[in-house]
């Protein structure tokens, strides 16, 4: 019997699983794994329960496909950064995109992939840990781009592309955290603005 793209026998899906993930995202982002209930994770989907676990699994599966789902949206100026043609460019654009991403108006403040598992305890460890690979993954991009730049001559010798990495991701993670505490974008571009001033001069 063919089956392909259709719901599973039973009580039709009566919702857009889309639109549904997307306001987990912003109840992840707002409220952290932990601090993100059930409750309030179904209420702001507008599903039940039950739907939840038939359509995204249980809360860390739904966590992985909204931080994935984030990454794809709000985030997704890490990798448009990796595409500019020097090093320099890569750093000013994924900052001012950390900027952007973290103080976009009607969204929460700060960066679902920083904030969201900060502090998490037993119950949160998959979801922090899904967080830390997200970060080393972005991290570990960087690196592989100034190295290019490194190879192409884009930065001069002795650079250490894994510190410069490093650097951007530390600005990006401390712009993020400023922003969820109330520092506005214009504030927080001055200083990504200022870190760039020590940028390594391309050749």
């Amino acid at each position: 019997m063919e089956t392909t793209g259709k719901a599973p026998i039973g009580r039709p899906r009566g919702f857009d699983a889309d639109e549904a993930l997307e306001r987990a995202v912003l109840v992840f982002w707002a409220q952290g794994y932990e601090g993100a209930s059930l409750t309030d994770l179904t209420s702001a989907m507008g599903i039940t329960r039950t739907s939840m676990y038939a359509a995204f699994g249980n809360k860390e599966e739904l966590f992985r496909k909204a931080l994935e789902r984030y990454t794809e949206g709000p985030a997704a100026y890490a990798a448009r950064a990796l595409a500019e043609p020097t090093a320099r460019e890569v750093a000013t654009a994924f900052l001012t995109g950390a900027v952007r991403a973290s103080t976009r108006p009607g969204d929460p403040a700060g960066c679902l992939g920083v904030q969201g598992c900060l502090a998490a305890g037993d119950p949160g460890r998959a979801a922090r840990d899904a967080l830390v690979d997200w970060r080393n993954e972005g991290q570990s991009r960087l690196r592989d781009r100034f190295r290019r730049a490194l190879d192409e001559g884009d930065l001069p010798p002795g650079s250490d592309p894994e510190t410069l990495a490093r650097y951007i991701m530390a600005l990006a993670n401390g712009i993020a955290v400023q922003a969820a505490g109330g520092t506005g974008r214009d504030e927080l571009q001055q200083v990504a603005d200022l870190a760039l001033r020590n940028w390594p001069p391309g050749n």
